[in-house]
């Protein structure tokens, strides 16, 4: 088995602004890939939107998929000539980045970004007292990735048993496989008395 580890701390992200408010890129792959250029695998980012109204940057190519984080609000998604959503506090949406997209209500909310070829998705994990195993996915492809984004708390994230890293709100870990890294256990559990939310996150390609 052959997987290469990545902790990325909330203290090294970027933050950048743009015409809505603010967002932070998390991860992108390749770790030499280029959101401007549009030069990527995947990404993971965060956005913090400030206004009541905005248009989402057009994205032909690249499909996406939006979980919303704020504990509190909720965000109306508008798909012209499509559907619409209204999401609340971790329900997700997933659209053509190409499509024309209006968003209102002022809310945080969380990006995968997928570029053609890839494959994805996100699942919220609750973590009170004890401990959830996770088995990876075995579905064929060429390779995959895994991340973990500590949305509230504080979580411990153990790999076969061989390697621990600690998680505090803001952080993420990748883990990107190659085809023959089959069947890696995962334990999540709360690293202290507090409970943890974590979000998972599968790519493949």
């Amino acid at each position: 088995m052959s997987y290469l580890l990545k902790l990325i701390r909330k203290s090294e992200q970027i933050t950048s602004l743009w015409s809505g408010g603010k967002t932070t890129q998390l991860a992108i792959y390749p770790e030499n890939g280029d959101y401007s250029k549009r030069d990527f695998k995947w990404r993971l980012s965060t956005a913090d939107v400030e206004v009541d109204e905005s248009l989402f940057t057009h994205l032909p190519g690249i499909q996406r998929i939006i979980m919303i984080l704020d504990g509190e609000r909720e965000m109306l998604l508008q798909h012209k000539g499509k559907h619409h959503v209204h999401l609340k506090p971790f329900e997700q949406d997933r659209f053509d980045g190409g499509w024309t997209t209006r968003s209102i209500g002022k809310v945080t909310d969380f990006n995968l970004m997928l570029a053609e070829g890839c494959e994805g998705d996100l699942n919220m994990i609750h973590i009170n007292n004890g401990i959830q195993h996770e088995v990876l996915d075995n579905r064929e492809s060429t390779n995959r990735s895994e991340a973990f984004y500590c949305v509230k708390g504080t979580s411990k994230i153990s790999i076969d048993e061989k390697e621990t890293v600690v998680l505090d709100q803001g952080d993420v870990v990748i883990l990107n496989m190659d085809h023959s890294c089959n069947n890696v256990n995962i334990k999540l559990s709360n690293h202290n008395d507090s409970i943890a939310k974590i979000i998972k996150v599968s790519i493949f390609y």
